[in-house]
């Protein structure tokens, strides 16, 4: 405390300042954690409670003091579930997880009082203003870069996938995860607890705490017209055994109309009542999701409760919503404490849990990883011809018999996508045991019908620090790339190293051609064409089965990153040896073949069926007397210029691009071009360094076709097309 002034210095920049708090002598003289405890001990201790309820008043005038100060940030939703939030922080509770990134400025006020915020030099409430919103700062919504905080978020509907993965990871240690109203009536929520239980039925210390206050960002909630009943019936339908509710109109005395109140509307005797029921209610939920039932916490109360406005109104602050305005001063001199109050809540916030969360929250250590040995790669000869798929298999399942915790995700199927090796060597996991489908209660392999759910959790596994595979047909991928997204981005802003997240993208547009358009969509791989110049995104296209098991050994041994592998499920002509594709690795490409000629066309290629008709193309070429080079692109952001990248910016920083004497001896000839199944957007690093006379063919459009040939026809991928657009550059 400073010396001048008896006010905390961590409270420098705070506005105002309550001269007296009704029942502070009775129930503040000493902190309800004791010095060396973890938790308050008692929940019903009046003292307990009392110190509970200034916690939350104070998260509440953090959140509205901290967003006015930009006039900008979502103070309302957080606003309703302050007192839970104080209450899980004085059970000892800190492993805090959230499906709401609009609830980031509460987090911050959270992690502040509990002093995780200093380890990025925020020590002071004016501190704290200076960096929300700001760069190297406080983001908007929560992100992998702010200390003490478990899982980053975004798009709703993530949060409980990070909660499932932590908690299978750490077995006795609780997970409450806040998820909203506004996105419950969704079924990507619901659907992926229910698979995961399923499948971990004994994975039960995650804890979702439903912030059902009626609103969601500019209308009611879908769900706000649900009663008690309603919603109980519904978690109970969707498999949770137990279901803990409170709500804040039991405890109204203020006659306040409708389903949704302010508890902070209440007398002090109703709010001291509403949050000994709240700490009573979480002891109750933990004590149930630790002892093995599928819980969950529902706290119904009105969105903004305690700030400056009501309903979906209290949602955001826009321009000139700023502390001079009278409802904002008004609502934090509602909240506001006295000196000697801040610092018990701090005292509280920094001892409950053993220290900030910062120091004590499982996301803040590298988790501990078995070491791989021996993966059996095989080389196979040219010529041969092999699944490339079937081939990363192989290693994969030799990942999962060395490392436990190593989990596969699939919605559609790994037989179905080249890799039933997965299944014969580590099992699907489901509550029957059938040999014929190689199923089993305690399997590796993760198959919810769901590429939400798949991604979600091989995505939130590798965040917290285990090994992953997620599995996909191109074509559907889309669906889970949302959190993959969420995830590499916080995987480049980590403290601590973390396995790299890791896809393989099978059964291609090309191979799909009876399916038709449904199942033709490569133009995903304009998702990673943006994200490659992320810093830490790793797109690889190997050529063969050969090239697939050096790719995902390399991925295997990379930290940070998200490595996605695209090859097909067909059995393919073995084109390159291992080394070919070590070293394109490191330079992003290879020369698969050279033929002389007077003039000479460099085919950028990525991928394996389209080298077919390029090769065929080089072979027509030849008869012309022109000579050829046929590269192969593995891995398309080693071609970058470092400019164009911001590899910088990541924590663990890749500088790893081909200089240019290197990409001139790829690409360099009197006519250059590019070739892909996929994306043009890919190619774009080839295209912006090279000089000279330059195309690109590429996917188009789906349609139904008889062959991988047809399609490729379809789309201008023929061998006379590529020697003609050769011939025209010439």
């Amino acid at each position: 405390m400073t010396v001048a002034s008896g006010i905390p210095t961590f409270c420098q920049g705070i506005q105002f300042f309550a001269d007296k708090l009704p029942g502070f002598e009775a129930y503040g003289t000493a902190p309800a954690i004791a010095a060396g405890e973890r938790r308050i001990v008692d929940p019903t201790d009046k003292s307990a409670v009392y110190q509970a309820l200034l916690a939350a008043d104070a998260l509440r005038y953090l959140t509205l003091q901290l967003t006015a100060s930009k006039a900008s940030g979502h103070p309302g939703g957080f606003a309703s579930i302050a007192d839970a939030i104080a209450g899980l922080f004085m059970l000892g509770y800190k492993n805090v997880l959230t499906e709401v990134g609009h609830h980031a400025p509460g987090f911050y006020s959270t992690m502040f009082l509990d002093r995780s915020l200093e380890n990025m030099d925020i020590a002071t409430v004016a501190q704290m203003q200076e960096r929300f919103r700001e760069m190297h700062g406080l983001l908007g919504h929560l992100s992998g870069y702010i200390p003490g905080l478990l899982n980053p978020a975004g798009p709703l509907g993530q949060g409980q996938h990070f909660a499932m993965a932590a908690a299978k990871l750490h077995p006795g240690v609780l997970f409450p995860v806040t998820i909203g109203d506004g996105g419950i009536g969704e079924p990507y929520v619901m659907s992926s607890f229910g698979h995961f239980h399923t499948s971990f039925p004994e994975v039960t210390n995650f804890l979702p705490i439903l912030v059902w206050n009626g609103f969601s960002q500019e209308h009611h909630s879908m769900v706000s017209t649900k009663s008690n009943e309603d919603m109980l019936a519904y978690w109970r339908g969707n498999g949770f055994e137990k279901i803990v509710l409170v709500d804040a109109k039991d405890y109204d005395d203020a006659n306040q109309p409708g389903a949704y109140v302010d508890s902070t509307e209440c007398s002090p005797e109703a709010r001291m009542a509403f949050t000994q029921g709240v700490l009573t209610a979480i002891v109750q939920a933990a004590d149930s999701a630790l002892s093995g039932k599928l819980t969950v916490l529902i706290v119904k109360q009105l969105k903004g409760a305690g700030v400056h406005k009501r309903g979906a109104k209290s949602h955001n602050l826009y321009p000139g919503d700023t502390i001079e305005k009278d409802y904002i001063a008004s609502a934090l001199r509602t909240r506001s404490l006295t000196p000697e109050a801040w610092q018990l809540v701090r005292t509280n916030f920094e001892r409950a849990g053993g220290g900030s969360a910062a120091q004590t929250a499982i996301s803040e250590s590298e988790y501990p990883l078995p070491p791989l040995e021996n993966l059996p790669l095989q080389e196979f000869s040219l010529g041969d011809k092999q699944v490339a798929t079937t081939a990363m298999g192989a290693i994969a399942a030799a990942v999962g018999r060395q490392d436990p915790n190593f989990i596969v995700t699939n919605a559609d199927g790994n037989a179905a996508s080249g890799i039933n090796n997965i299944n014969v060597a580590l099992k699907i996991i489901h509550p029957t045991t059938d040999d014929t489908y190689f199923q089993q209660p305690s399997g590796q392999v993760y198959e919810p019908l769901s590429e939400d759910a798949c991604a979600g959790l091989a995505a939130g596994l590798a965040l917290f620090g285990a090994r992953t595979l997620w599995c996909s047909y191109e074509s559907f991928a889309i669906n889970g790339l949302p959190i993959w997204q969420t995830v590499t981005q916080a995987m480049a802003e980590l403290r601590h190293l973390t396995p790299s997240t890791v896809t393989l993208f099978t059964a291609g547009a090309l191979e799909q051609g009876r399916n038709g358009w449904t199942h033709q969509r490569p133009e995903i791989e304009n998702y990673f064409a943006a994200m490659m110049r992320n810093g830490n995104i790793f797109p690889l296209f190997p050529c063969d089965a050969n090239g697939i098991q050096v790719c995902y050994e390399w991925a295997l041994g990379t930290k940070n990153k998200g490595v996605t592998i695209t090859a097909s499920k067909s059995p393919l002509p073995i084109r390159s040896t291992c080394e070919q594709t070590r070293a394109a690795l490191k330079d992003g490409a290879f020369v698969l073949q050279e033929i002389p000629g007077d003039r000479l066309v460099v085919f950028a290629v990525i991928g394996d069926m389209t080298l077919i008709p390029t090769l065929e193309a080089a072979s027509l070429l030849q008869e012309r007397g022109i000579g050829s080079r046929v590269v192969s692109v593995v891995s398309p952001r080693r071609l970058y210029r470092p400019s164009d990248v911001a590899w910088q910016s990541c924590s663990e920083q890749d500088s790893g691009f081909l200089d240019d004497v290197g990409f001139g001896a790829l690409f360099d000839g009197d006519a250059l071009i590019g070739v892909t199944g996929g994306s043009s957007a890919m190619l774009e690093p080839i295209m912006l360094r090279s000089s000279c006379p330059r195309d690109t063919l590429a996917w188009r459009r789906g349609e139904t076709a008889s062959s991988a040939a047809q399609i490729m026809a379809f789309n201008g991928l023929t061998a006379e097309n590529l020697a003609e657009r050769a011939t025209v550059l010439l």
